[in-house]
């Protein structure tokens, strides 16, 4: 898959202990894809992160809900902290102990839930 291509429209794929994790360069290739997430060193090991708001409780756990679908679905799961008006997602391979590729794609699939909120929500 191209780099240039839409991290949205790509799919995650298996993630073993050898996979390589993402250079420099494709760091800064995704980067603008999902420019609002944070980019963490947490005693070694690069995640990404990022917090959303929410007006209630309840649109925070069905956002907190829909991630998880799309988790599911591609096998490849974040810490998802969910309080009162307010997600936190990371993610990154706990495998590789970083960054891989597919951690960009699930961030930006992530905005995507986001920004395209289901028929019924009101947030």
């Amino acid at each position: 898959m191209a780099q240039t291509e839409m991290l949205t429209q790509q799919r995650c794929v298996a993630c073993r202990a050898d996979s390589p994790r993402v250079t420099e360069a494709e760091i800064a290739a995704f980067q603008p894809q999902v420019p609002d997430w944070e980019l963490l060193d947490d005693g070694g090991v690069l995640k990404l992160r990022r917090a959303y708001r929410f007006r209630d409780f309840a649109g925070a756990l069905a956002f907190t809900n829909r991630i998880g679908v799309i988790a599911e679905e591609e096998g490849h799961h974040p810490l998802i902290s969910t309080e009162w008006g307010r997600v936190t997602v990371w993610w990154w391979s706990h495998k590789i102990r970083g960054l891989h590729r597919n951690d960009f794609i699930m961030a930006a699939r992530t905005d995507a839930l986001r920004d395209a909120p289901p028929v019924g929500d009101r947030n």
